[in-house]
C-alpha cells in the first residue's frame, strides 16, 4: 500500500516522497487508518518495522490546514535518550512543510539543555518526545502544561517496564487530560503490557506484526567458542569482512565494552565504545562519527540495541548470549533494516547454549552451529543439557599445566565422557 492511499494531507505526502518513502510497511498499512480515526491502539512489532512513521505520520496529519497555537497537543514517552533524539529527527522531516515543532526531552546535558527544555514545556511546543524519568523532574517543578494534550505516545512500551518506569509512566499520566487519544507500540507484549494497556487504553484496536521474529534479511550463525578466544575471533570475522563498513559489537555489561575496545585497538580496528558510563555529548559523537562512516566498530551495552536508527548496518555481533530472549531480537535488528540484508553473529560458551535455544525457540529458528576456527583453539560441544551444564571440550591451544581449558606440555587433549543417565 502506497502513503498516497491513506488520505494524507499533501504536505505530508510531499515530505515523505522528498524522504524517498512512498510504499508503507505492514505495520503503518495497519496502524495508520486506525489512528487516522481517532482510537486508542495497542501495536505490537519488531524491531526496523517503521513503527515511528505508523504513529507519528497520523498525528502530524491532525496538524495539516490548521492554524497552529502554541501549546503542546503530542507526548510521546520512550525509554532511552538517544531513542528520544531519533523520534524527534523523524518528526521533523516528516513536518518540514507543516511548520509543526517538536523537542525531545532527556537527562544528560547541561544547564543549557535544561533550560530549552523548560521554555518548550512552558511555551506550548507542539509535540514533546521525552524519557519518563528526566519529565519527572520537570514535572516536579511545577511549570509543566499538558492540560491541552490530545495524544499520549508510548513507544517502546516493554522496555520501559522493564527498565523501571511505570511508576514515572503513571505519574506523567496524571498530568494529561482524562479524554486523549492513547497509543502504545511494543516490540514484545508480555503480560505486564497487556496489564498497562488495561489501564491506559479505552477500547483500543489491536496490531501484530511479527513478534519476537528477526526481519527476514538478517543471516543469522552462531560461532561456538569459549570466552578466553572471543576477542581473537572476532578479530578474525571482522578482518574476513573487509567489504562491510559499519558493524556493531554488543555486550551485557560496561566494564566490557572498554575491555572489547582496548582489544580490538590493539588489533588497528577503527572502534569506538558506547554505554551509560559516556556522558551525552560523547555518546552523541560516537553515534555522529558512526553514522558518517568515519567510525567503523561500536561497541554498546543495550543502550543502542533499541531506538537507534542508523543505516546500512553491515554486522551485528553479539559478545555474548542476551540474557533476555527478546533482547536478542532488538539487538539483530540493528542490521537488515527498511527490507535490507545483514549479518548477525552470536558467540556462545559452553555455559549459555542452554538460553540460546530459548532464544531460538522464541523466534522458532534454529540457527547454524558454527565450530571456531582450528587456528583460534578448540570449540565447545553444542548441548543443552541445563542441570549439569553442556558437555565440554578442554582447549589444547593453550600451554601450562591443567588450569581449566588448557593442557599439560601440548599433549592431546583430554575429554570428559559424560555421564549415562542413572
Amino acid at each position: 500500500m502506497k502513503f498516497s492511499e491513506f488520505g494524507l494531507s499533501d504536505q505530508l505526502l510531499e515530505a515523505l516522497d522528498y524522504m524517498g518513502f512512498k510504499d508503507a510497511t505492514p505495520i503503518q498499512e495497519l496502524s495508520i487508518p486506525i489512528i487516522k480515526e481517532g482510537k486508542d491502539i495497542i501495536a505490537c512489532a519488531q524491531t526496523g518495522t517503521g513503527k515511528t512513521a505508523a504513529f507519528i505520520l497520523p498525528v502530524l496529519d491532525a496538524f495539516a490546514g490548521k492554524e497552529l497555537e502554541s501549546i503542546t497537543t503530542t507526548l510521546v514517552l520512550c525509554p532511552t535518550r538517544e531513542l528520544a533524539i531519533q523520534i524527534d529527527r523523524q518528526i521533523q522531516g516528516f513536518a518540514y512543510f507543516l511548520g509543526v515543532e517538536s523537542i525531545p526531552v532527556y537527562g544528560g546535558g547541561g544547564g543549557a539543555e535544561f533550560e530549552q527544555q523548560k521554555k518548550a514545556l512552558t511555551g506550548g511546543t507542539h509535540i514533546i518526545v521525552a524519557t519518563p524519568g528526566k519529565l519527572i523532574s520537570h514535572l516536579n517543578l511545577g511549570y509543566v502544561k499538558f492540560d491541552k494534550v490530545q495524544h499520549l505516545i508510548l513507544d517502546e512500551a516493554d522496555r520501559m517496564l522493564d527498565m523501571g518506569f511505570h511508576e514515572d509512566l503513571k505519574k506523567i499520566m496524571s498530568f494529561l487530560p482524562k479524554k486523549r487519544q492513547n497509543l502504545m507500540f511494543s516490540a514484545t507484549m508480555p503480560p505486564k503490557i497487556r496489564q498497562l494497556a488495561k489501564q491506559t487504553l479505552v477500547n483500543p484496536q489491536e496490531v501484530n506484526i511479527a513478534l519476537s521474529k528477526p526481519a527476514e534479511g538478517v543471516l543469522q550463525a552462531v560461532y561456538l567458542v569459549y570466552n578466553q578466544n572471543k576477542n581473537r575471533l572476532i578479530n578474525k570475522l571482522i578482518n574476513e569482512k573487509d567489504n562491510y563498513e559499519s558493524i556493531i559489537i554488543f555486550t551485557s555489561t560496561k566494564a566490557k565494552v572498554n575491555d572489547i575496545v582496548s582489544s580490538l585497538r590493539r588489533y588497528k580496528h577503527n572502534v569506538e565504545g558506547i554505554s551509560s558510563d559516556y556522558d551525552q555529548s560523547q555518546r552523541e559523537e560516537v553515534l555522529r562519527t558512526f553514522r558518517s562512516k568515519k567510525t567503523r566498530i561500536v561497541v554498546a551495552t543495550d543502550v543502542l540495541a533499541r531506538g537507534i536508527d542508523i543505516k546500512d548496518i553491515n554486522l551485528v555481533i553479539n559478545y555474548e548470549v542476551p540474557k533476555n530472549a527478546e533482547d536478542y531480537v532488538h539487538r539483530v535488528g540493528r542490521t537488515a533494516r527498511a527490507n535490507t540484508t545483514g549479518v548477525a553473529l552470536t558467540l556462545v560458551n559452553e555455559e549459555d547454549m542452554y538460553q540460546f535455544s530459548q532464544i531460538e525457540k522464541l523466534i522458532e529458528t534454529t540457527i547454524s552451529k558454527i565450530p571456531t576456527p582450528k587456528e583460534i583453539g578448540e570449540s565447545p560441544e553444542w548441548s543443552l543439557t541445563k542441570s549439569r551444564g553442556p558437555k565440554k571440550h578442554f582447549n589444547n591451544n593453550r600451554k601450562g599445566g591443567g588450569s581449566k581449558g588448557g593442557n599439560k606440555g601440548g599433549k592431546k587433549p583430554y575429554y570428559k565422557k559424560k555421564r549415562k543417565p542413572d
